[in-house]
């Protein structure tokens, strides 16, 4: 960092040096009145390193130059002026990426169309309506038999038409609520994303002072502090920096940190994560002009502003072609953007593009895996059915006709011929619309965005749909300590100092005053300048800590002691800081150096105890003199001071100091021997207290199934210490807590390689994992992951705050960041972010995923009832009386309550604490249990036994007319109508059964808490009424009398004590049932088929239009899946493990072991090697 002095001299020249050339050149393409254009910005910010200098200072003389000429200032920032605000927005641009537009209701209404058996119903319709308005010349009919013949009078072959037009109706009846569901998905979205955006606040230097702003208001001019952890967003020049590294992969595939300095290499990009260190920077860029925004533009994401710049005047010639040049001399971010490396570095940036694209690449999620199976499995036996159903019909009507009555084919009868053929392909099209089970996506679809919604008042902001069914089938949670399972407000509660150990904190008296100075200038200087002790915002509640908890714990401490920390801070502003090394997880120390009046230099450090005092060669003694401090004496200090304390759940920081001389300057760069030799001027020992709800949230946890771990940065006691305070160990459980280093020896094998073998020989009793690092974090996540020891695959929900958080985050099947205390970089690589930090609310969120798992049991429970009582009556009524006895109008209505209305009352049930009472499902558990197959045969054959005996022996018990063998356009009959009522009751009360799928026995358990449910149960039975009584020819019906309407009631009810009968068969002496709808189909396939179906269901998902675009695509595939899969069991080959496709590979190591592993398991139960097990990897 360049000192006082330089800086000085620097500032001067720029003075003399701009005049000169503000008067030599037009100022005509500058923005607005500013000394410099958004293109000269632009172009500026891509250059790097030391060409980036030499244009600064070619053009501007210096950074504080090009901040006079934006009219800012490097200490005070922009003044809070709106006016002036907005007409930096104006000439420079706002900080936000215009999102795509979405789609509007129309285009979403057009999609709907595009569903295949909607297209076929359509064309039948209309083929229909067409033959229906053509009359045959009178008097040849009769030749053509009794076809046409029968009860039909001059009225009714007029309303021959109202069929067709009924079902083109009935269509769009469908398609509008289709569209009108993902038209408020989508809205919903967009409000979900928002919110997280407008989450994004950074800290800027306006007046003087430091705020917090959105990210959207920051403008070119304003002063941002950066600081660890922080997602860049804006592009800038470095004004200060203290140690700062850069982590650019996102933009240039470079996987090393980058170090930036004012005097070396500014250049700060968007969209990149500080990984170390902190500063001020000037911003120069911002929204689409910044790095990230012009690859975003690039992309595709803001099309609209690119065309509007073609509008405005296309940029000179020669700038675009040196821009050209530029991308190509530095392989810099535009051009790498391009053709990403294919490295393991150049993985991570095609995932960083996909994600930004927001096109959710992850792993299909363990639910709709199992959902696309079964569909097809459900889609295929229906095609089946509709195509016997059409041919049976076709056969019998030809037989009859032509063979057994002998008649010719009359070209005068054709069009009624024709007609009856149309007729039998609609009810065939009808029996598919029925068996195919269009109603899941749409019920996955309402049921997690209703529990994203209601999330949100539990303080789980959802960034992933899936995330959220994930979190119900969660088997393990690693979780931090800091601030997660403690409430992150730490207090210096015991001291050892001058010799003396104070079980509270000390009286200033009984303090030596040379160390009490000591001690105060220590933690004042060497802690960051933002983490401050406001006032509290209520009266008598407790002082506010902002920034850093540890520190502001340590400078709670300098306040108990009477003194104050914020004069010291004035007399040393952060500029005259010489050298700042900054926290970060490798050194788990911080220090800086102050230049001292005489020219000599003093280190303050502060940091672990362990580690630090191994630093430590001597220590302030009683007296306040120094005295040698021996590793003898060391070895005593741990088990008398720091042991002690850790054994209470103590955090212990040990603060040192070290005077250098100042001449000869020392080797900064060399931090090994500066941050050595130093004279250990305290331990303290910092409380951070468990959070009061935490331990019955653990409870809940371990009973629902779920192991929690803790993995800390902390001192080993003390992570014990805390653990037992919260119940993650008990006392006589058989339990391991290791440290880092431990756990890395005996996961590696004599090669330091990870082995899994190792790992799984310890993870399953491991509790706490103390000293950790990040990649021991990523390591423990991964290694329960691929772990095959237990049946069932492990799922993992991770927590975490910091930077180095975020491969663990990612790998992890559920990434939980901190709303309040996480960096930027956590919650981008997360799927839930906690706005409250705190654990019980994840319990919460395991709650709401088993409830949304539950809710679409249930759906499937109701609807595959439905789904087989209507495809076998609608099969056998065809084959046996030529004719459905179900219209394909009624159908459609049935299709409607069934599967749109039925999704929405099913799957809005809210959740209930009982839910966490049972064990988790486990990703290989299928979809229908048996209970619940027992449930949907058993309702299926009472409904069918009703329906028969109505159809066949009906008219004989009610007494009225027959309506089987109806001729063609005849008027509906009591008898039909009777049967189509009394099936709608039937699925009403069925519904009402279907609430409950393990078998209990009060179906009627909470229903009023479901106020959509009672509501949709009324008003489809309203509905009924309406159609029965006045739905007349076009949903052929005939009205019913009140006796009539009380049977059907009754038969329905009965469908609720038939539910009793059923609950009391136990399921375990059904040994012929079968499950239904096991694992993904993903698992079986081979890679390359695996790429096609992932791009065309996740487009299907992505666009969540009508679910059977999907399965009609995915029967196409059906035959070559199966022979892969036959082939890959039989041969369960090498190669072909190796060859597996996990998305989810850890973007870090993975990829560069691949083409090499050195063992690949192989899971003999499914003879399908488990994905991301291929190779065990090493760590570098």
């Amino acid at each position: 960092m360049s000192t006082t002095a330089t800086m000085g001299e620097m500032a001067n020249s720029a003075v003399e040096f701009y005049p000169k050339r503000a008067g030599s050149r037009a100022e005509a393409n500058h923005s607005g009145d500013f000394g410099v254009s958004l293109d000269e910005l632009r172009s500026l910010m891509e250059l790097r390193g030391a060409e980036a200098l030499q244009k600064i200072q070619e053009n501007y003389g210096d950074t504080e130059g090009l901040c006079q000429r934006l009219k800012s200032s490097t200490t005070d920032g922009l003044s809070d002026n709106p006016a002036d605000l907005e007409r930096r927005a104006q000439a420079f641009g706002q900080n936000f990426i215009p999102p795509k537009k979405p789609k509007t209701f129309l285009q979403l209404v057009w999609e709907a169309l595009q569903d295949v058996t909607l297209i076929i119903l359509e064309i039948a319709a209309i083929i229909s309506l067409g033959l229906s308005f053509y009359q045959p010349p009178g008097e040849e009919s009769e030749a053509c038999g009794n076809v046409s013949g029968g009860g039909e009078d001059e009225g009714e072959a007029e309303a021959g038409w109202i069929e067709g037009a009924a079902i083109l109706l009935s269509v769009i009846c469908v398609v509008l609520v289709t569209a009108f569901n993902d038209w408020s998905k989508e809205k919903q979205f967009r409000g979900l994303q928002s919110r997280i955006e407008q989450e994004q606040r950074f800290a800027v230097v306006r007046n003087g002072n430091v705020i917090q702003i959105p990210v959207a208001d920051m403008v070119v001019g304003d002063v941002a502090q950066v600081k660890y952890g922080d997602l860049l967003p804006t592009d800038g020049i470095l004004i200060q920096g203290n140690d700062l590294k850069i982590d650019e992969s996102s933009l240039t595939g470079e996987s090393d940190h980058v170090r930036k300095s004012a005097d070396k290499d500014p250049m700060l990009l968007s969209g990149t994560h500080v990984m170390e260190g902190s500063g001020r920077m000037l911003v120069t860029a911002v929204g689409v002009n910044s790095q990230s925004g012009i690859i975003f533009t690039l992309l595709g994401a803001g099309e609209g502003e690119e065309e509007k710049k073609e509008k405005k005047g296309k940029q000179p010639e020669a700038a675009v072609e040196t821009n050209q040049n530029k991308a190509k001399k530095q392989d810099g971010a535009v051009a790498m953007e391009m053709q990403p490396l294919k490295s393991a570095e150049g993985g991570e940036v095609e995932e960083r593009e996909k994600k930004k694209a927001n096109v959710p690449k992850k792993e299909k999620s363990v639910l709709q895996g199992k959902l696309t199976k079964l569909a097809v499995q459900i889609g295929k036996a229906g095609l089946v059915m509709s195509a016997i159903t059409v041919i049976i019909l076709v056969l019998y009507f030809v037989i009859e006709t032509f063979v057994v009555q002998r008649r010719t084919w009359l070209t005068e009868c054709t069009p009624i011929y024709v007609q009856y053929f149309v007729k039998f392909f609609i009810i065939g099209v009808t029996v598919l619309v029925v068996a195919v089970p269009e109603g899941l996506p749409l019920a996955v679809t309402i049921s997690l965005a209703y529990s994203v919604k209601k999330m949100m008042k539990d303080n789980n902001l959802v960034r992933h749909l899936d995330a959220c069914e994930t979190m119900g089938n969660a088997t393990a949670i690693c979780s931090d300590k800091t601030g997660t399972l403690t409430t992150n407000r730490m207090t210096v509660v015991q001291v050892h100092l001058n010799d003396q150990h104070f079980r509270e904190i000390p009286e200033p008296s009984q303090v030596n005053p040379n160390t009490l100075e000591m001690v105060v200038n220590a933690i004042a200087i060497n802690s960051a300048y933002t983490s401050k002790i406001m006032p509290p915002d209520v009266e008598g509640g407790l002082p506010k800590q902002v920034g850093n908890k540890t520190e502001c714990g340590l400078l709670g401490f300098v306040l108990d002691l009477k003194r104050d920390y914020a004069p010291v801070r004035e007399q040393i502003p952060e500029e005259k800081l010489y050298k700042v090394y900054t926290f970060n997880s490798v050194r788990k120390s911080m220090s800086t150096v102050v230049q001292l009046p005489d020219g000599s230099f003093r280190l303050y450090s502060k940091g672990a105890s362990e580690i630090l005092l191994k630093k430590c060669s001597s220590i302030l003694g009683a007296g306040g003199e120094t005295r040698s401090f021996r590793p003898r004496d060391r070895d005593e200090m741990v088990k008398k001071v720091i042991e002690p304390m850790a054994c209470e759940g103590l955090r212990t920081i040990c603060i040192a100091y070290r005077d250098l001389p100042g001449d000869p300057e020392p080797e900064w760069e060399n931090e090994a021997d500066i941050v050595t030799d130093l004279t250990c001027i305290c331990v303290v020992g910092i409380e951070d207290p468990v959070r009061p709800e935490v331990p019955e949230a653990i409870r809940k946890c371990q009973r629902a199934g779920i192991t929690v771990r803790m993995v800390t940065g902390d001192n080993i006691n003390t992570a014990r210490a805390i653990a037992a305070k919260c119940g993650i160990i008990q006392p006589g459980d058989d339990f391991l807590c290791l440290e880092g280093k431990d756990f890395n020896r005996r996961i590696r094998n004599e090669k330091g390689e990870i082995e899994q073998e190792r790992i799984d020989k310890i993870w399953p009793k491991l509790r706490v994992l103390a000293r950790s690092s990040p990649t021991d974090k990523h390591t423990l996540v991964k290694g329960i992951i691929d772990s095959t020891v237990l049946e069932q695959r492990q799922v993992v929900a991770v927590t975490g705050d910091g930077t180095n958080d975020g491969p663990a985050l990612k790998k992890a099947d559920v990434g939980f960041a901190m709303g309040i205390a996480g960096t930027d970089v956590a919650k981008e690589a997360s799927d839930i972010i906690l706005t409250d930090d705190n654990f019980s609310s994840i319990v919460k969120a395991v709650m709401w995923g088993r409830n949304v798992y539950d809710s679409i049991s249930k759906f499937l429970q109701f609807q595959l009832t439905v789904n087989v009582v209507a495809v076998i009556v609608a099969f056998t009524g065809a084959c046996i009386t030529q004719d459905s006895p179900l219209k394909a109008v009624q159908m459609l209505w049935v299709n409607l309550i069934m599967d749109t209305f039925a999704s929405l009352a099913l799957a809005t049930e809210p959740p209930t604490e009982a839910l966490l009472l049972r064990k988790p499902y486990g990703r290989n558990n299928p979809l229908i249990s048996l209970t619940m197959m027992k449930n949907i045969l058993g309702h299926g054959v009472y409904q069918l036994v009703i329906i028969f005996t109505l159809l066949f022996v009906g008219e004989k018990i009610f007494n009225i007319d027959s309506g089987r063998n109806a001729p063609l356009h005849s008027p509906p009959s009591e008898h039909y109508t009777i049967i189509f009522n009394t099936f709608v009751l039937m699925q009403l009360f069925n519904e009402i059964n279907a609430r409950k799928i393990h078998g209990e026995r009060n179906v009627f358990d909470g229903i009023f808490s479901n106020p959509i449910f009672c509501s949709i149960v009324l008003g489809t039975f309203g509905v009924q009424i309406v159609i029965v009584q006045f739905g007349g020819k076009p949903f052929s019906c005939a009205p019913l009398n009140m006796e009539q309407w009380l049977w059907c009631l009754f038969v329905g009810v009965g469908e609720l004590l038939w539910g009793q009968v059923i609950a009391t068969v136990p399921t375990s002496h059904l040994k012929c049932l079968k499950e239904a709808g096991t694992g993904p189909g993903t698992d079986e396939m081979t890679e390359d088929e695996l790429a096609e179906d992932e791009e065309e269901i996740d487009h299907a998902e992505r666009e969540l239009r009508r679910g059977q675009i999907l399965w009609f695509r995915g029967l196409n595939r059906i035959q070559t899946q199966m022979e892969v899969v036959s082939t890959f069991k039989r041969s369960g080959s090498f190669q072909g493990a190796v060859r597996r496709r996990s998305s989810v590979l850890s973007q870090l190591h993975d990829v560069t072991n691949i083409s090499t592993p050195t063992h690949v398991v192989l899971s003999t139960a499914n003879a399908s090697a488990a994905p991301g097990n291929a190779g065990g990897e090493s760590v570098p």
